[in-house]
């Protein structure tokens, strides 16, 4: 069914067909949308679940383990320093197992004040155990929204999956929704054996593990994250056959011959495509590498996706103050047996713009190989 969603309208638009037990969550710009949507299907009868309404994004993910603890489809969303309120209880969902699906729609974190994209909020918490999925458009908040509720219940993980805020969150796109029905055979009924209330079968959730046990139980966690590659793809195939889109680590466009390539996530993808229309129509082979999952990262599958480039510019919209930046430590990584150049480029911070132009100019100092500036758009 063809719709004109935002990318906010996109994420709410796939919970009410999800139709999870429990929302619980906080207003917060540029999320807020998300969660508005939602309670309006609520209150028009759409969606039977409860909808919890707290005092804080601390409380919100508090509720959301209480609930995934109990038995429940959970999901919620936030932004900026509503996901940093949550910190404390991140690692509870993943330490404890809990399948909970989390929008994040990327605003700065403060100070100083700032309401607009980037993305150190999500990547301040890419190491808290959360499965990590970055978004280009609205169609693909809602088609990994799909994806990453069954994903979630499968490995038994929470999954964050991001957008751009304002730029996606309520930027209004041509996009293609499922029927109800065809969601809801997709997702399943989910029965959670664990669960909580389960009389007769009595379990603990959240025991003290000292030195005895903490150290296995961590090594499991890691071990489940990096399996669930496997299961994101299998997921990713049973929804692709309903909707005949693809869903990979990550997707490549005009990489196979290119000789300079831009690795970047989310909405910026959409303008470095672009530039290399414009540019190919020159002669110049120049590609783009734009993650889908970042964690668990996809390490092989990025260095022979990248291999035979001969330079590569990794765009992030965060700093690692003191350290390289999150997405470029990624890509080093990957490449550290492959003899190629990898340059860092910092954009966008605080919803700063990057215009074709500026990509069009990383593009060219790739091609001489003369790296000038590596923050781009910086007065």
């Amino acid at each position: 069914m063809i719709k004109g969603l935002d990318g906010a309208g996109a994420a709410s638009e796939a919970m009410r067909q999800i139709n999870p037990d429990v929302v619980a969550a906080y207003p917060i710009t540029p999320q807020t949308a998300v969660v508005e949507n939602y309670a309006k299907f609520l209150a028009d009868g759409l969606v039977s679940g409860e909808m919890i309404r707290v005092e804080s994004e601390h409380s919100a993910m508090s509720a959301c383990v209480g609930a995934s603890a109990a038995g429940a489809r959970v999901m919620t969303a936030t932004s900026s320093a509503g996901l940093a309120l949550m910190w404390e209880i991140l690692g509870v969902a993943s330490g404890l197992r809990l399948p909970v699906v989390m929008n994040v729609v990327n605003r700065a974190l403060s100070g100083p004040i700032n309401i607009h994209c980037d993305h150190s909020d999500s990547m301040g918490c890419r190491d808290q155990g959360w499965i990590q999925i970055y978004c280009e458009d609205a169609q693909e908040v809602y088609d990994f929204n799909l994806l990453a509720v069954k994903l979630s219940e499968k490995v038994k993980l929470p999954v964050m999956v991001m957008q751009d805020g304002f730029i996606t969150s309520h930027s209004l796109q041509r996009m293609e929704t499922l029927k109800d029905k065809d969601v809801k055979k997709f997702v399943g009924d989910y029965k959670f054996e664990s669960s909580l209330l389960n009389v007769d079968k009595p379990i603990t959730h959240g025991p003290l593990q000292l030195f005895d046990y903490y150290f296995e139980t961590k090594k499991q966690l890691s071990d489940s994250i990096e399996k669930s590659k496997v299961d994101y793809l299998k997921i990713g195939r049973e929804l692709s056959n309903l909707t005949k889109r693809k869903y990979s680590y990550f997707e490549e466009y005009k990489l196979k011959d290119s000789e300079v390539v831009i690795v970047v996530l989310s909405s910026t993808a959409g303008a470095v495509k672009e530039v290399i229309d414009g540019l190919r129509e020159k002669g110049k082979k120049v590609g783009l590498l734009k993650i889908n999952l970042f964690r668990p990262f996809p390490y092989k599958e990025v260095e022979n996706a990248l291999k035979h480039v001969k330079n590569i510019a990794v765009l992030d919209r965060s700093e690692s103050y003191g350290g390289n930046a999150p997405l470029f430590s990624e890509i080093k990584n990957s490449l550290f047996d492959v003899k190629t150049k990898i340059n860092s480029y910092i954009f966008g911070l605080g919803g700063r713009e990057i215009y074709e132009k500026d990509i069009e100019n990383v593009f060219e100092e790739l091609l001489s190989n003369k790296i000038k500036n590596r923050y781009v758009g910086l007065r």
